[in-house]
C-alpha cells in the first residue's frame, strides 16, 4: 500500500494538534527528518515528515513555537515509530525534546534479516522491495528556505510515503519467518540515551591516527580534543571550524613548547593560530604532567598462525552454509574480522550478539569444540555430528 495523498505542510498549532490526535490512534507511523548541520555544532531541524497508510504530512518546526504535541506522539508507547537509519533522527529528537522516540522499527537494521545488504540506503531498499526508483533531484535542497518549493515538499514526503509499504512488507516477512524477536535487542539499543550523549573527554577516541601516537601524544590529543568539543558546543559551530582533526594530531605529535614551534605546524595559520595559539600551548604543557589515556584495544587480537587462519576459513564456510539455508547475506551476519576474534578466543555471544549469535552461536561452538564437523555429503558441504 503506497499512500496517494499529496504531502501537506503543517505550519500552525491547530493543524499540528489535529494531526497528532490522528497519529495517537495509529499502531505505527513512518517518520523522517530534514536537517542541516554544515554551519553549526548541533543539527538544525528543518522539517519533520510523518506518514500513515492514508496521510503524508510535513511538520514545519520553523513555523511552530511548540512541537510538544508531536513529541508526545513520539513518546507514546502504543505507537511504533518507523525510521530508516534512525540514529541521526533520534539524536536530533533527543537533543531538542530531551527524550528518544520509542518503540521504534528501523528498516535499515531489519533489512539484513531479509537478505538485503548491511547498511543499505533507503533509495536502494525501496527499489528492491517496492520496485520504485526515487527521484533524487531535490537532494541538495536548502531545507531552511521558506517557502519551500512544492517539489521539495513532495520529495521530502516521499521519504515517509515509501516507508509505509516498506514497513508493511518487512514486518510481514519478519513475522512470517519468526524473526521479529531477533530485532528487539537492536531496536532497544537504539533508544538508549547514552548512545547520543557523548562526553567531551572521550572526543579524542574518534580521531584518525590516535592509535599511532605515543603515550604523551595521546594525553595531548585527549585534552585538545576535549577543549575543541566544548568550544564548538558553546559557540554552536562545527568542530572543524575550531580546529581540524589533523591539526590536533599534528599538535600531539610535535608537542610544541613555544609559539615558534606552534607556527611550524602545517595548517595552523592565520586566525586559528591567533585565536587559539596560547590555549594550545597551555594544553600541551598541562598534558605533559598527566597520565596518558589507554587505547581501547578490545577489538584487536594477536595475528593468527596458519592453523588459526584455516579455522577462520572453516567458520566462513559454516556461516555461508547456514546463511544459504536462511536466505541471509553472510557478510551482514559474520565477517572475517568477527570470525578471527572468535578463533582468537572471544565468546561468540560477545562478538556477534543479538540475533546473529542466536542464529550461529550453537553451530560455531559445536564446530570449535569438535561436537560437530564439516563434511562433504550428497548435497555438498554439511555440518554433521562427530
Amino acid at each position: 500500500m503506497i499512500p496517494d495523498a499529496t504531502a501537506e505542510m503543517v505550519c500552525d498549532a491547530p493543524a499540528l494538534r489535529a494531526l497528532c490526535a490522528e497519529l495517537h490512534q495509529q499502531p505505527w507511523i513512518a517518520v523522517d527528518t530534514e536537517f542541516l548541520r554544515e554551519d553549526t555544532y548541533r543539527a538544525r531541524l528543518a522539517l519533520i515528515q510523518v506518514g500513515t497508510p492514508t496521510r503524508i504530512a510535513c511538520v514545519d518546526p520553523l513555523a511552530l513555537d511548540d512541537l510538544q504535541p508531536f513529541f508526545e506522539v513520539l513518546a507514546n508507547p502504543e505507537v511504533v515509530k518507523v525510521f530508516h537509519s534512525a540514529s541521526q533522527d533520534l539524536e536530533i529528537f533527543h537533543q531538542i525534546a530531551g527524550r528518544i522516540p520509542a518503540p521504534i522499527f528501523d528498516t535499515q537494521i531489519a533489512a539484513p534479516l531479509l537478505g538485503h545488504g548491511d547498511q543499505i540506503g533507503f533509495a536502494r531498499l525501496v527499489e528492491e522491495v517496492v520496485g520504485v526508483e526515487l527521484d533524487k533531484s531535490q537532494s541538495r535542497t536548502n531545507w531552511l528556505e521558506r517557502p519551500l518549493p512544492q517539489a521539495a515538499i513532495e520529495y521530502a514526503g516521499n521519504d515517509v510515503r515509501y516507508l509505509v509499504p516498506l514497513y508493511l512488507h518487512m514486518h510481514g516477512e519478519l513475522e512470517r519467518r519468526g524473526r521479529l524477536d531477533w530485532l528487539a535487542p537492536e531496536m532497544e539499543a537504539l533508544t538508549r540515551p547514552e548512545r547520543y550523549e557523548r562526553a567531551a573527554e572521550d572526543a579524542w577516541r574518534r580521531l584518525r591516527g590516535i592509535d599511532r601516537l605515543p603515550a604523551i601524544g595521546r594525553a595531548i590529543a585527549r585534552d585538545v580534543a576535549a577543549w575543541r568539543e566544548q568550544t564548538a558546543r558553546e559557540r554552536d559551530i562545527p568542530r572543524g571550524r575550531v580546529l581540524r582533526d589533523e591539526i590536533i594530531i599534528d599538535v600531539a605529535k610535535t608537542r610544541p613548547a613555544n609559539q615558534r614551534q606552534l607556527e611550524r605546524i602545517r595548517g595552523l595559520k592565520g586566525p586559528a593560530l591567533e585565536r587559539h595559539g596560547r590555549r594550545l600551548l597551555e594544553l600541551v604543557a598541562s598534558a605533559r604532567a598527566e597520565d596518558a589515556p589507554a587505547l581501547d584495544n578490545g577489538n584487536r587480537e594477536a595475528p593468527l598462525d596458519a592453523a588459526g587462519e584455516a579455522l577462520v576459513d572453516a567458520l566462513s564456510a559454516l556461516v555461508r552454509l547456514r546463511c544459504a539455508s536462511e536466505d541471509l547475506n553472510p557478510q551482514t551476519v559474520a565477517g572475517r574480522k568477527d570470525l578471527t576474534r572468535i578463533v582468537a578466543g572471544r565468546p561468540v555471544e560477545e562478538v556477534l550478539g543479538g540475533w546473529r549469535a542466536a542464529l550461529l552461536g550453537e553451530d560455531i561452538n559445536d564446530l570449535l569444540t569438535g561436537r560437530r564437523v564439516l563434511a562433504v555429503g550428497d548435497r555438498g558441504l554439511e555440518l554433521r555430528a562427530e
